[in-house]
């Protein structure tokens, strides 16, 4: 496996909460990274732009207090994520503040990301890659990102539309570094599924969301808990490029989910939020298709116990069926 060596003991599980756009926050990087799987946030989730130093430290000192309290314990190491994109104003200035602390992860989006790729590595960082295709792959790898996420069909927010025993299969043939995987992962028994396809990490966002850390509203984590696949729509509108909303919000906000008109690509903007009155990711929510087993909001403690428990006992299941 192509995990880094120095986070292999820091893991408790090969999982990678997603960064979630106005919902990731400290508390839920903090209780993700305290029961052993990487947790992440967009840089941009920290408004105004000299919060992102002030997250950083908390999460920084609040992590080494723990594990100085607790020397087994298992704690991960965390992620803030950059969206490499012409309209977002910050990231040369969000990156400044991830070297002067030396974030031991960043994740990208968008854009190809030489610049950050540099000076995440003057430091030791690493640097993983939202992509959706082999191109967008191999352009990637071109820029000496560190790891590769494959966002296949049924992930939540932008998401592609390839199956990942095809993408996943394919990008192994060729790419040698950290491979992780996004698409309708939501319980331990996906996580395996995962690994046993090939991937190093399995990335979950939208199973996060229902949970008590979550920075997200009481009805968005009720409509994920009473929602299903059939709830999932997938549209450009929102922000220029495709994506997984829940249908009943895109219903709140007046419009007809079934026949929303598609947006043009280059009107993408990081600055307004949205190319509609309804903005994604504030009024019009973002999901996975994943969302069928979703039936509470529990701590995050809670929820990656429960999670480890299904890995383990599908890699249990898996053994009985290949010995029998």
């Amino acid at each position: 496996m192509a995990i880094p060596s120095n986070f292999k003991d820091k893991l408790s599980m090969p999982v990678i909460g997603a960064p979630l756009f106005l919902v990731s926050g400290p508390d839920l990087v903090i209780a993700q990274c305290k029961a052993g799987i990487i947790g992440s946030f967009p840089a941009l989730n920290a408004r105004p732009q000299h919060v992102l130093d002030e997250w950083i430290i908390r999460i920084k000192t609040e992590l080494a207090d723990y594990k100085d309290k607790n020397p087994e314990a298992k704690v991960a190491p965390f992620a803030v994520n950059q969206i490499c994109h012409a309209s977002n104003d910050r990231l040369m200035q969000d990156m400044e503040t991830c070297v002067k602390h030396e974030v031991p992860i960043i994740i990208t989006s968008l854009r190809p990301p030489a610049e950050v790729v540099e000076a995440a590595h003057s430091y030791g960082g690493k640097v993983f890659h939202d992509v959706i295709s082999v191109r967008h792959a191999q352009k990637a790898a071109e820029q000496g990102v560190d790891g590769l996420i494959l966002v296949c069909a049924g992930a939540g927010g932008h998401a592609g539309a390839l199956s990942p025993f095809a993408l996943l299969r394919e990008v192994k043939q060729w790419f040698e570094g950290t491979v992780i995987l996004s698409g309708s992962i939501g319980d331990g028994y996906s996580v395996a599924s995962a690994i046993a396809l090939g991937a190093d990490f399995a990335y979950l966002g939208t199973r996060f969301i229902a949970t008590e850390e979550a920075n997200a509203e009481p009805e968005y984590k009720r409509m994920l808990e009473e929602s299903a696949a059939n709830d999932i729509v997938y549209s450009s509108l929102f922000t220029g490029v495709l994506g997984n909303y829940l249908k009943p919000s895109i219903s709140n906000a007046g419009l007809d989910p079934d026949n929303l008109p598609d947006a043009n690509k280059s009107a993408m903007n990081f600055g307004s939020g949205g190319n509609t009155d309804s903005k994604a990711w504030k009024d019009i929510w973002g999901s996975g298709q994943g969302i069928g087993g979703i039936k509470d909001s529990p701590s995050v403690a809670e929820l990656v116990g429960r999670i480890k428990s299904e890995y383990e006992q599908a890699f249990e299941e898996f053994k009985l069926k290949i010995d029998n």
